[in-house]
């Protein structure tokens, strides 16, 4: 499973969950994933920046 659709599963998880302490794991979880997502975007831009153009 892609991070995106983790992402995205826990979105849909969110709206649907009814209880208080669902919902704060839920959160939690997602950002996780979305500090996850954007480690994963700076290291991709700072590999992509270090390479010389040709």
């Amino acid at each position: 499973m892609s991070i995106d659709q983790h992402i995205e599963e826990l979105r849909a998880e969110l709206r649907n969950a009814v209880y208080p302490d669902e919902r704060r794991w839920i959160e939690e979880e997602l950002v996780m994933a979305l500090a996850e997502r954007e480690a994963i975007w700076a290291e991709q831009e700072g590999l992509a920046s270090s390479e010389p153009p040709f």
